[in-house]
């Protein structure tokens, strides 16, 4: 085999090896902070905000995303779908809505400890 061809087979072999770390990465499980916001104007996909609706703000994962959130102190879940950017505040990964925050049972807190995982 020469240089180049081997070159190459090292190259593909580190991608296709950064490529399953990357998947399994993002399918893994991450916790920290959540809050929920009640809003009635435009989100930042366009659409109306709905707070009853099981929908969420994140700062980077692309609309539609479907998130699986986990209260860690009572073990509800519900599944919201990404439509908003945000929390603006730091230590927060995650603003749901009304709804969403209502079915894991924190709006009294208006924060809680959470896992978010896709679906």
């Amino acid at each position: 085999m020469n240089k180049s061809n081997q070159t190459a087979l090292v190259a593909a072999t580190i991608a296709g090896g950064l490529m399953v770390g990357a998947s399994t990465a993002s399918a893994a499980a991450q916790c920290g902070r959540a809050s929920w916001y009640s809003l009635h104007s435009r989100t930042a996909s366009g659409e109306r905000m709905n707070p009853s609706a099981l929908t969420a703000a994140h700062r980077s994962l692309p609309f539609g995303t479907k998130l699986k959130v986990t209260n860690r102190n009572n073990g509800r879940s519900v599944v919201v779908r990404i439509n908003d950017r945000g929390p603006f505040i730091r230590g927060r990964m995650l603003d749901l809505s009304k709804g969403a925050a209502s079915q894991l049972g924190f709006i009294s807190s208006g924060h809680t400890a959470v896992c978010m995982a896709r679906v």
